[in-house]
Parts: C-alpha cells; structure tokens; sequence
C-alpha cells in the first residue's frame, strides 16, 4: 500500500468513526489501535529470525562486513546478469 493509498485509508476510517453512533465498536476501535500501540514488533519474530539479526548486528559492529560492491559482483556473476 503506498503513501497516498494509505492516507485515503485513514480519511476513510476517521470518516466512518465520526458517522457512528455505536459506543461499542468505538470501544474496539480504541482497544485495537492501543494493542498495536503496545506491541513491539520484535517480539513477534520467530526466535530464529530474532538470533539472525542479532547475529548480522554483532557482526557488523566487528566489521566483519562484505562490501556492497562485492556482494553484488558475486551475484551479477552467479547470475549471469
């Protein structure tokens, strides 16, 4: 979803609360968006995932890194582009 599909989306939705007159659904509306406001992505990470990115990092900050120029010459090579 781009930028401006995401904003007619928003216009829409606020659009749609003010029309209601139904405490109950507000009520849902209010818990979900404080929900997603409380979750932290990175605990929605399967374990493996979390450990890989936490592995790169530590890897990173000891500069054991491959250029980007490298990386992209191995893949232009492997396939043949």
């Amino acid at each position: 979803m781009n930028v401006m599909d995401i904003q007619e989306k928003k216009l829409e939705l606020v659009q749609m609360i003010l029309n209601t007159d139904r405490p109950k659904l507000l009520e849902k509306v209010a818990q979900l968006l404080k929900q997603e406001k409380e979750t932290d992505w990175w605990d929605e990470l399967p374990d493996s995932v979390r450990q890989a990115i936490e592995t790169g990092i530590g890897e990173a900050d000891r500069g054991d890194v491959e250029p980007h120029e490298s990386v992209m010459k191995e893949v232009r090579q492997k396939y043949s582009l």
